[in-house]
């Protein structure tokens, strides 16, 4: 990537506005700025108004507030310049046919501010993913966990990790090329406890059940049962609007149905699926066989039978999990009650009327709380950081069984590596550094 360019777009939202944000970032940043406003470059990062012009007639183009950010103390690192106008389709054309004639000038790339800010050491890949995350974000979980990750918490957690192996591999390094200095007995030996140590530490990290995966992608929630037990009237009460069609016709619904969801902050889809019944009919069939596999792939599953007949039927009871929630659905056609049984998680209501519909959403809005609870340390969110993580998981083991040095110190570089990609830090110079200062070997 080059950086002798410089680079601008549309850094707000597209379409008309009351006012657009363009964004220019490189060396020819301030001069583009007193180009267009024929004034001197203004104090840094304070607002201040000008107007911009045309460069073959001198004509204004708008009255805007432009901002300056010196670099390295910017977003990008670079020099930057945020040009706050008027949100015109006309007025955001002018401007960019006015900063393309300058010399060594173009539009952005895709994510290119931020891969910019990554170059130059503004933020790791996990927050510039972190940031890409907030931008996205649809539901108060997603935003904060972006947030979080933004601010750097999950690339902190992670750094420390690769920190802790460096210092280890420095140490075993140092054992094995540095054998005539003065070093402590039994360094490789000493440094074992820690590492098994830090092995177990991301074990626990991996083992999060996805957590930071869900929250990103949001929890598959499917509903399960017979025809005409009221799964598709569940699923439209719950998102509000008429998603799937109602009818008394058995086998009305053939394909699965999916609605998306904010379900207490958190993103979840729910998935209305086919009766489950033996059929003669091959579309029917297919339905069938397309609810078992989402019922085996499903975060939670919701089960619902009737007041009529409340068990589940025996073919079908391989799909039920302890886990599951169990709806007895239909209760307002029968004149005796049924009971809810929370423990349990099966809950008597009436879709039709809506009763018991609150206590069993309370007790779904709970159930994915917990599920995706955002307290406590942050999780990982992307498969990249998984496989990484795993990789490190793989070499630590190895170094555990290691009978020589060499092997044990290629298996801890390894290790670093595979944390280093997460973040973007792999620097084999920070190694030596550790060696030099722990052991001041030259002295």
């Amino acid at each position: 990537m080059s950086f002798n360019e410089t680079i601008f777009a549309l850094a707000s939202g597209r379409g008309r506005a009351g006012v657009a944000v363009v964004r220019i970032s490189g060396p020819g940043a301030f001069d583009a700025l007193e180009r267009i406003s024929a004034k001197p470059l203004p104090k840094a990062r304070s607002a201040t108004l000008c107007q911009i012009y045309r460069s073959s007639d001198k004509s204004v183009i708008d009255q805007i507030l432009s901002i300056t950010f010196p670099g390295p103390n910017s977003f990008t690192g670079e020099d930057v310049v945020e040009l706050h106008l008027h949100g015109s389709p006309a007025i955001l054309t002018a401007v960019f046919e006015e900063l393309v004639l300058l010399p060594a000038f173009r539009p952005a790339l895709p994510g290119e501010f931020t891969r910019r800010a990554f170059e130059h050491g503004k933020m790791d890949l996990t927050e510039a993913e972190g940031l890409g995350d907030l931008v996205n974000a649809e539901t108060d979980a997603q935003a904060r966990q972006a947030l979080r990750q933004m601010q750097g918490e999950l690339g902190r957690l992670y750094e420390g990790w690769r920190s802790s192996l460096v210092s280890s591999l420095a140490h075993l390094e140092a054992d094995i090329d540095f054998p005539d200095e003065d070093l402590p007995d039994g360094v490789a030996k000493a440094i074992s406890p820690k590492i098994a140590h830090l092995r177990r530490e991301i074990e626990e990290h991996l083992a999060d059940g996805h957590r930071g995966e869900k929250i990103r992608d949001g929890l598959n929630v499917v509903i399960l049962g017979q025809p005409n037990v009221g799964k598709s009237s569940l699923l439209n009460v719950l998102a509000r609007k008429e998603a799937a069609i109602v009818s008394d016709e058995a086998g009305t619904t053939r394909d699965i149905i999916e609605v998306p969801m904010d379900l207490a902050g958190y993103p979840v889809t729910i998935a209305d699926t086919a009766g489950l019944r033996d059929s003669g009919n091959k579309i029917e069939q297919e339905g069938v066989r397309r609810a078992r596999d989402r019922a085996k792939t499903a975060d939670i599953r919701l089960f619902m039978t009737t007041a009529e007949t409340p068990d589940i039927p025996e073919e079908f009871i391989d799909l039920v999990e302890e886990s599951d929630f169990r709806l007895i659905n239909k209760t307002d056609i029968l004149d005796q009650k049924v009971e809810d049984n929370p423990d349990s998680r099966i809950f008597a209501l009436s879709v039709k009327t809506g009763k018991g519909i609150e206590a069993f959403l309370s007790a779904l809005e709970a159930d994915v709380t917990n599920r995706l609870d955002l307290s406590g340390a942050p999780a990982l969110t992307r498969i990249r950081h998984r496989q990484a993580l795993e990789e490190c998981v793989a070499a630590l083991q190895r170094f555990e069984g290691a009978q020589e040095s060499e092997l044990a110190a290629e298996d801890t570089r390894l290790a670093v590596r595979a944390l280093g990609r997460i973040t973007g830090r792999v620097d084999v110079e920070d190694i030596l550094d550790v060696i030099f200062g722990d052991f001041c070997i030259g002295k």
